[in-house]
């Protein structure tokens, strides 16, 4: 009997892990996502809420940059291309933070328990870092291409405009922002409950 208690338990706290490896299908429908997964769209709720951020913004950049798996991590590295060498960044989850941005975030913003893995951490964060581009690089919350931008080049790169000599980074910033246009168009007229 013990082992079904053990099995139990086992089951219980899978269930509160937070998020799920594989991606929703149809990621080019914001509204199949949604109704897929609910908990995605209380998590963008909250966040648009407490940080201002369009849910349409939060997914397009989910999107690029996990394309919404949970465990996400950037590709290995190899030498020689055999050898491996460990991964292109510390990047992980959703939001595809790295370590000492995640840690930056749990400090300041008082969530020492988040994690990258969990759907309202990482919308919490992007919320959080979002609000920070707009303090420093005086980006509006709604500006999708240029949120993208700096999220992916950081603050100060892009206040120094690193991101202009990178064509495939310009590229993807607009992507995210056409992404962000059609989310919008589907969130408005999805069965999912705004």
């Amino acid at each position: 009997m013990k082992w079904y208690y053990a099995l139990a338990l086992c089951l219980g706290l899978a269930a509160c892990g937070g998020g799920s490896n594989q991606a929703p299908r149809n990621l080019d429908n914001a509204c199949s996502i949604l109704e897929q997964r609910p908990g995605y769209l209380r998590a963008f709720r909250a966040t648009e809420r407490k940080w201002g951020v369009p849910v349409a913004v939060q997914m397009a950049t989910i999107y690029q940059e996990s394309k919404f798996v949970s465990r996400a991590r950037p590709p290995r590295r190899y030498k020689l291309g055999v050898i491996p060498m460990g991964r292109q960044s510390s990047a992980l989850g959703y939001s595809q933070a790295l370590d000492g941005t995640w840690a930056d975030y749990r400090r300041e913003a008082g969530r020492i328990g988040a994690r990258r893995t969990n759907i309202r951490d990482a919308s919490d964060f992007m919320g959080w870092y979002m609000n920070k581009t707009v303090q420093r690089n005086g980006i509006a919350l709604t500006d999708a291409r240029n949120q993208y931008l700096a999220y992916h080049e950081g603050h100060t790169g892009y206040s120094r405009g690193s991101y202009r000599r990178k064509g495939w980074l310009m590229r993807v910033s607009n992507e995210v922002a056409a992404r962000a246009y059609v989310y919008q168009q589907q969130l408005a007229s999805c069965r999912v409950r705004r």
